[in-house]
């Protein structure tokens, strides 16, 4: 099926987490961090969440100063969020919600809701939306998701060597260490940026065939 060409955008921490057990909201980072992931949703037609990491970091998935802003895409198994969360009440690109198991929830003004699987979702945007770049913030699971169906294209990471999170309750990238992947990915660096002044690098890879 077609389907958007996908990019993931993480912070890992020195012991390769994303964040601390229980879960820590972003803005462990550096200032140049925050700035980076804005210039990584500026390409974007659409940006893609999951339910957890949007409810846990406020997100509003906009681009300040873009006239046309990407759909802002959110992945949930049964569809409930607090409809006081920033996202429904600043402006920004059109809401869609994928709900990928029973939906539960009551619904939100101005929200598209879909239940299909993740690669249908993911044929739906390309195919219906017209988007050909689809922007990934996380979390651990759905980049999981991403990953068992290998689907991810290019891979952004800041190396924040500032910071061990530990712990076995801590995700990764590809969410709580369980199961391996089905197989290996392999991916190229094609970007290489240390700053020493932060104890950050910021890394691009894109995916080899």
């Amino acid at each position: 099926m077609a389907r958007p060409r996908i990019s993931i955008n993480l912070a890992i921490s020195a012991d390769g987490k994303i964040s601390s057990s229980p879960p820590r909201p972003s803005g462990w980072t550096s200032r140049e961090d925050h700035a980076r992931l804005l210039e990584l949703r500026e390409n974007a037609d659409a940006i893609l969440v999951g339910r957890g990491t949007l409810e846990a970091d406020r997100m509003t998935l906009s681009v300040p100063g873009k006239t046309e802003q990407p759909l802002r895409c959110i992945v949930s198994r049964n569809g409930e969020l607090d409809p006081e969360l920033p996202i429904f009440h600043r402006a920004g690109g059109a809401i869609h919600l994928l709900v990928t198991g029973e939906f539960t929830g009551t619904g939100q003004a101005g929200v598209t809701l879909h239940q299909h699987t993740l690669a249908e979702f993911l044929h739906v945007l390309a195919s219906e939306f017209h988007v050909r770049q689809l922007h990934c913030e996380g979390g651990g699971q759905l980049i999981r998701e991403l990953a068992v169906l290998d689907v991810i294209d290019g891979f952004h990471l800041t190396l924040a060597g500032h910071t061990l999170f530990g712990g076995l309750g801590a995700a990764t990238a590809t969410g709580v260490t369980a199961d391996f992947l089905p197989k290996s990915l392999g991916f190229k660096l094609t970007h290489y940026d240390p700053r020493p002044a932060t104890g950050e690098c910021f890394l691009s890879y894109e995916r080899e065939n």
